[in-house]
């Protein structure tokens, strides 16, 4: 009875009628069921196994159909299998006793010999990324990371991955955001500005909102090539400001801080000015990470720090965290979020903060908060009064 559900199941599956294989009751009691299914994987139709253990984890392995052996093994680990296809069903069942049985398995081996069988839907491992942008938008273009066809640079892929990926973690902070008044979006230490010019478009082309957006940043050359791009694309809510962040002030409420890569205290300074306004989503990627470095005074560590490499490393989570439990004790809901595969850049966490509401500075929590930031710091740079985060 196993080998003639083995072939049935060949069978459908060379036909293209295969729906899916649930097989349950499995021996092992760490599993819970597997389902097999055909799936297009790397330009060829294979079997996937997908295992569901008892600590949800899920297990895959792509199987070739003409590999009965590996099909037997799997067919004789479970106790019942449910064989779906588009022309019928059969199910196999194993008593406690051992015995098998196989109902509706001269029906389906019928069904298929016909010839005739409808195909079933096969879902494929290689389904092309949908981003929020295509690359033909004019401002990709000005910015030089699509060229004059909408198609976006060998060079500048990563970049334009970074972008949307960006953009995502906008999109799923909209329900912090104000839906009927205009946004007022801030892109502290904005450098070249992609982002800034990436969440204008977004929200005032794709959403239509109305958007009343400043970019920061030190370097002159870089504000003035911004400013004449904004003009070039007829950004009007987009200007950006030559100045020091931290000097840099708003009299009207911030929706939304956004920076990317500001290099090291400079990051501590973005989320000063986020915090003293209160913004409603704060979105940071940190760049280097020196301050902690030289900083560092803790003696339950010592045996991590003595080591450069893992001190550096060390320094760069523990200076996250840290900023993370200040947004904390600041009123936000906080997380370390991945920005982007750390293999095309390392630096790719991006921080996240959503101010809640009717927060109390002097509540318990608040002031419970404070302390266990004060204290994390306190424990790492030896004095909790010392350094910019």
């Amino acid at each position: 009875m196993e080998q003639t559900m083995v072939a049935l199941l060949c069978r459908a599956f060379s036909a293209g009628a295969l729906k899916k294989a649930v097989f349950s009751k499995p021996m092992e009691s760490d599993i819970v069921r597997m389902t097999l299914t055909p799936r297009q994987i790397g330009g060829r139709l294979r079997l996937q196994a997908e295992t569901l253990k008892r600590d949800n984890k899920a297990m895959h392995e792509n199987l070739e159909a003409e590999d009965t052996t590996r099909l037997q093994a799997l067919v004789a680990a479970f106790g019942q299998i449910n064989l779906l296809t588009t022309v019928g069903e059969c199910e196999l069942r194993r008593a406690k006793s051992g015995k098998v049985t196989l109902i509706g398995g001269d029906k389906l081996s019928r069904a298929l010999a016909q010839g005739d069988a409808p195909r079933a839907e096969v879902q494929s491992n290689n389904r092309k990324k949908t981003y929020i942008l295509n690359g033909s938008e004019p401002f990709l273009r000005l910015l030089d990371v699509s060229d004059e066809n909408g198609r976006v640079r060998d060079k500048k892929q990563s970049k334009f991955r970074q972008i949307n990926r960006f953009l995502e973690l906008i999109r799923d902070c909209l329900g912090h955001l104000p839906e009927e008044e205009d946004l007022r979006i801030c892109d502290l230490c904005c450098g070249k500005s992609y982002l800034s010019f990436a969440a204008y478009h977004y929200f005032a082309n794709i959403l239509g909102r109305r958007v009343v957006m400043t970019g920061v940043d030190l370097k002159p050359d870089v504000v003035e090539h911004c400013n004449a791009t904004a003009r070039a694309l007829g950004f009007d809510g987009l200007q950006f400001l030559c100045m020091d962040v931290g000097k840099f002030e708003v009299s009207e409420q911030v929706h939304l801080v956004i920076s990317l890569h500001a290099c090291d205290i400079a990051t501590d300074l973005v989320l000063n000015k986020a915090l003293e306004w209160r913004a409603n989503v704060i979105l940071s990627t940190p760049c280097c990470h020196h301050e902690m470095n030289h900083m560092l005074d803790c003696a339950a560590l010592s045996f991590v720090a003595e080591h450069s490499m893992l001190r550096q490393k060390l320094c760069d989570a523990a200076t996250d965290a840290l900023r993370l439990k200040r947004m904390e004790a600041g009123g936000y809901e906080v997380a370390a979020l991945e920005l982007i595969d750390p293999e095309e850049t390392p630096k790719n966490i991006m921080l996240r903060g959503l101010r809640k509401a009717n927060f109390d500075p002097n509540s318990e929590k608040a002031l419970r908060l404070r302390a266990e930031y004060e204290a994390a710091k306190a424990f790492l740079v030896g004095d909790a009064t010392k350094g910019y985060f």
